[in-house]
């Protein structure tokens, strides 16, 4: 047999501190029951659950975001 190397110790990564995020502002654009119609085919949607992203949700249908229907 080779003679093998000594494999040096790896020491662990310092534990980071997690950083808390801030509870995100709700949008008052998207409230539960708002539809949303598609201007191509028709197709309405109702919101049943608002999500709390931090980004815009878009709704896409037919390849174009759904508007608010009225």
């Amino acid at each position: 047999m080779a003679n093998k190397k000594p494999v040096a110790k790896v020491k662990p990564a310092a534990k980071k501190h997690a950083v808390k995020a801030k509870p995100a502002a709700k949008s008052s654009a998207i409230k539960k029951g708002t539809k949303y119609a598609c201007s191509v085919c028709g197709l309405v949607v109702s919101v049943d659950t608002v999500c709390n992203c931090v980004e815009v949700c878009d709704l896409i249908c037919c390849g174009k975001e759904m508007k608010a229907k009225k």
